[in-house]
């Protein structure tokens, strides 16, 4: 099902190369602290876009990652421009795709990543590595504190927002886009054939909390997570397919979905998440690396001693650049959100 739409898709490359807006010289970037209340949880965000604004020196600062430098707290754009929000994958952080949201700012978009509050490298907390709901309520929350934002939401086009998101941040945005995760099913699945699954090098023996009693009590008070204003979504080697069995779960998915799976992903398997939600999701697109390519192929890359004090993250197989899988994926995603945010982006200026 999935071998001619990618097929097609790698024969408009050449294409789209020549459609795509110029793109922006320089991305500002800033963090903003949000805290949702009702929850008692930090949302700290991450917002790139572009910006009119030149580098200073103190931008050009070297890093961990391959990165272009931005503008740090630099002028916002002068016209409402679409936003993508980012959610990360377990174990992550806001700046662990920095390359993607870069690459969309750098097309006319804004960028909205947030830290899921005990799920990131820093701050590991068992049950936020495995409760279902808090991450799109992330999202959410994000959302409706940025169109809040005096400065923000004079610049945010309400009418073209995305979202996308890797691994558990590839469930977050198909729960935002209507997806409803069979908790039951997943739990059976991890017990049987899908326990390696859960053996997660970022928080080994996870599996011991499968049936915590708060876990299963905040499931069964979990409310409806999906967002109506979020138009088009972007999946990135999505986990937690298995908690998806029927068509019933994604019937109320009825806008764009995009899903990007890794053929040599043993993180995520392909067979059970990204072709499985590409099958089971009506009118979905796909799209499949091949070869070597695995799950985290998606995060930063790194520089050499980053890359050799943590392989499993960063080291990839050598017939693999992660270098341009990113280009490739970038390109897939601003076509995507171009054509699903109504074509390319029409600048509006403000009102």
């Amino acid at each position: 099902m999935y071998r001619p739409i990618v097929i097609v898709l790698l024969l408009l490359l050449p294409f789209y190369s020549f459609t795509q807006p110029k793109p922006a010289e320089t991305i500002g970037q800033r963090t903003l602290t949000f805290k949702d209340l009702t929850r008692n949880r930090p949302v700290v965000t991450e917002v790139w876009y572009p910006t009119g604004d030149s580098l200073k020196a103190s931008d050009r600062v070297a890093g961990p990652f391959r990165r272009k430098h931005t503008v740090r707290n630099g002028r916002l754009p002068s016209a409402r421009l679409p936003l993508i929000l980012l959610s990360h994958g377990t174990g992550g952080g806001r700046l662990t795709l920095e390359w993607l949201a870069q690459a969309l700012a750098e097309h006319g978009f804004m960028v909205a990543a947030v830290d899921h509050w005990g799920n990131t490298y820093d701050n590991k907390i068992p049950l936020e590595f495995l409760n279902p709901w808090e991450r799109p309520l992330d999202i959410s929350f994000a959302l409706t504190a940025l169109l809040e934002d005096k400065e923000f939401s004079a610049v945010i086009d309400r009418q073209r927002i995305g979202a996308t998101g890797f691994s558990f941040g590839g469930y977050t945005v198909i729960a935002l886009a209507g997806g409803v995760l069979a908790y039951d099913a997943l739990v059976t699945y991890h017990k049987s054939t899908g326990y390696k699954e859960l053996e997660l090098p970022e928080f080994p023996g996870l599996s011991r909390y499968l049936e915590d009693s708060t876990l299963l009590e905040g499931i069964k008070q979990a409310r409806p997570l999906k967002d109506t204003r979020i138009q088009a979504f972007l999946a990135l080697s999505p986990a937690l397919g298995a908690g998806f069995i029927d068509q019933q779960q994604v019937k109320e998915i009825n806008r764009p979905l995009y899903i990007i799976g890794a053929q040599s992903d043993s993180i995520a398997p392909v067979e059970t998440n990204a072709r499985h939600f590409h099958k089971l999701i009506a009118g979905s697109e796909y799209y499949e690396f091949t070869g070597k390519t695995g799950h985290y192929v998606m995060l930063n890359e790194a520089n050499d001693d980053l890359k050799q004090g943590a392989p499993t993250y960063f080291l990839d197989d050598a017939s693999v650049s992660r270098v341009r899988v990113h280009e490739q994926v970038s390109r897939l995603a601003v076509h995507f959100f171009n054509a699903k945010l109504n074509e390319l982006p029409k600048l509006k200026k403000r009102q």
